[in-house]
């Protein structure tokens, strides 16, 4: 009850900030749009790099919807506040990361559309593309809640997120990315279950320990 109650909450904050949503995808959109002119009119070199190129645009746009998670109780000073509820921290960590990985996995389906018409891919398995890009939006918004609470009464938040959080997500992003680009350009040897296996297995490795460690975050 204690998490379905914080999980209530920030979805409806997402809510009501839906010109904010819309402003993470235009962004997530343009960092597309842009890694294709740098490659040019080459359309195999397109195909060959669009899953990198999706995942770059979906962590670049995951550290603006992480770095505004805290906004709202930074501004009002309702972190204390909900610290003294009968919830724990640990629900009120759950349900702000559950929330997180919920916009960036719309954000990423998103931008799967977009990536199909900018770089010619084909979408021969899209429900196992969706469930890629579920498990890398986890793995991106476990640890970097966890940041972001770290971060969030820091002047530079913008800048220091993504300085911590990238060097973490790495084993992430290697195993998403290379899960992605077996789904679009073809998995001859059947490696795709070995690198979603990887993926699950560092997405349980943080949602456990970064839940761990919320409640000493927040009383320091």
């Amino acid at each position: 009850m204690q998490l379905l109650a914080a999980l209530h909450k920030e979805l409806l904050l997402q809510w009501r900030t839906k010109a904010q949503l819309l402003a993470i995808f235009i962004f997530g959109a343009s960092s597309l749009l842009l890694f294709s002119f740098a490659v040019g009119p080459d359309s195999s070199a397109l195909r060959q790099h669009a899953a990198g190129f999706l995942w770059l645009g979906l962590m670049l746009s995951s550290t603006l919807t992480l770095a505004e998670s805290f906004q709202s109780e930074m501004e009002q000073r309702a972190l204390e506040g909900l610290l003294l509820l009968p919830a724990g921290a640990r629900a009120l960590y759950y349900g702000k990361a559950i929330s997180n990985w919920t916009q960036l996995t719309l954000l990423g389906i998103g931008l799967i559309p977009l990536m199909v018409v900018l770089y010619d891919t084909p979408m021969p398995r899209p429900f196992a593309l969706l469930g890629v890009i579920m498990a890398g939006a986890a793995g991106l918004s476990a640890p970097g809640t966890l940041y972001a609470a770290m971060t969030s009464q820091a002047r530079a938040k913008q800048t220091l997120l993504p300085l911590l959080l990238f060097p973490l997500v790495v084993p992430v992003l290697l195993s998403a990315v290379k899960a992605t680009s077996l789904l679009i350009l073809g998995d001859p040897m059947g490696q795709v279950r070995d690198w979603v296996l990887l993926l699950l297995c560092f997405d349980a490795i943080h949602w456990s320990l970064c839940g761990f460690l919320f409640d000493r975050v927040v009383e320091d």
